[in-house]
């Protein structure tokens, strides 16, 4: 089997921010919690307090003025095209994505492009709060254990060291930019 992590790997950018991004546009009373978003963003990345989690659950407040369902398919119908020529290419019946996205977001576009296996971050889309802890570096490989096992990765793919521990595990790793993939070189 085959895994991918999914923003700027297999997707051309950040889908959650551009699915902010969109809802913002659609849904101009979003811009009502930009405050208390810069105070999280501050706290978290600069002051260096707080978990990821925690930033992202204050960025999450957006989707309580939104229609989630609606805006996610609409979302998807213009943005589906930023999917990578490199996967689509490449492509396998038992692909895993694994991805720190909210799984709410990713899973109509995965049912889409036909990849049955989603590993994501349990987000509520009506509160925006966590189900566990966003699915990020060692977190990534404590879910892929849980739902597999010990089966084997073939090869993974992803455009981030933050993804080192998941590269550990595979048999072969490639760094993604844009469209050219390498081999993974750790960076320690």
């Amino acid at each position: 089997m085959n895994a991918y992590d999914f923003d700027k790997t297999i997707y051309d950018g950040d889908s959650t921010a551009d699915f902010y991004l969109f809802c913002l546009k659609r849904h101009k009373k979003n811009l009502l919690l930009a405050p208390s978003l810069l105070g999280a963003a501050l706290r978290y990345y600069v002051g260096k307090k707080g978990s990821k989690t925690e930033f992202k659950e204050v960025m999450y407040r957006f989707l309580r003025r939104c229609d989630v369902e609606r805006d996610v398919a609409d979302f998807w119908q213009g943005h589906r095209a930023k999917i990578k020529r490199f996967y689509l290419a490449q492509q396998q019946e038992d692909d895993v994505i694994i991805s720190a996205s909210p799984a709410f977001l990713l899973q109509p576009i995965c049912r889409q492009l036909g990849i049955r296996r989603l590993i994501a971050s349990e987000v509520s889309p009506e509160t925006g709060l966590y189900d566990g802890v966003n699915c990020h570096g060692e977190e990534k490989v404590r879910r892929f254990r849980e739902q597999f096992g010990d089966a084997v990765i073939d090869r993974f793919y992803s455009d981030s060291h933050s993804d080192d521990p998941l590269a550990r595990i595979a048999r072969q790793a490639y760094l993604v930019k844009g469209e050219t993939l390498s081999p993974w070189t750790f960076s320690e």
